[in-house]
């Protein structure tokens, strides 16, 4: 798969059944908004990061909503963890996407992650190694637009769009405009060949 390009949605998405509509998940994403901007006092040295790919577009669409909101647009990027996941012995090597900060960097900022589901943790822990990697924030809060449980290291996220109780079973699929020409999430069974979300 080429460097920068999404990872398809995977499974059965015939067999899965909506959660978040369109619009459910835009109201979702300008709640989030609105709770970033209270806990950081108006987004004052606020960073948000995306992780690839899905948690791009959604810091995006968040910084969108919050300069909406407040009249000023807090900088975004994005923050590839691929050589930080605890997997590679497992999986091999990824593609590697690309990490893009905002000129003034990170260093005594307040750093959202973003993401758009939340499991094991894992990915977020990666996260935090690349986060570290580039500078010393301030302080680093999560945003997620799903939080679907099954903790496996001791992540919470400060703001959700959704909490989703879910079995091992099941997957959390999100659909977002950018990349599949729609805005939603389902919940379906899990596949084979899929990584959970």
């Amino acid at each position: 798969m080429p460097r920068g390009t999404p990872r398809p949605v995977t499974g059965d998405v015939s067999a899965a059944r909506p959660v978040l509509d369109g619009d459910e998940l835009g109201r979702a994403i300008s709640r989030i908004a609105h709770e970033i901007l209270e806990r950081t006092h108006g987004g004052t040295d606020t960073v948000l990061l995306g992780i690839p790919t899905r948690g791009v577009a959604l810091a995006t669409r968040l910084a969108d909503r919050m300069s909406t909101f407040e009249g000023v647009r807090p900088p975004t990027g994005s923050l590839d963890v691929t050589l930080h996941r605890d997997d590679l012995h497992l999986r091999g090597l990824r593609a590697l996407q690309v990490t893009d900060l905002p000129v003034d960097g990170v260093d005594g900022k307040v750093v959202v992650l973003v993401d758009d589901v939340l499991f094991s943790g894992r990915t977020i822990r990666a996260a935090l190694d690349a986060l570290l990697d580039t500078g010393r924030p301030r302080a680093v809060q999560l945003a997620v637009l799903v939080d679907r449980g099954h903790r496996e290291v001791p992540i919470r996220a400060d703001y959700v769009g959704k909490n989703i109780p879910t079995s091992l079973r099941e997957t959390v699929h999100v659909l977002l405009r950018e990349y599949d020409d729609r805005d939603g999430v389902l919940l379906g069974p899990a596949s084979g060949v899929d990584a959970p979300a």
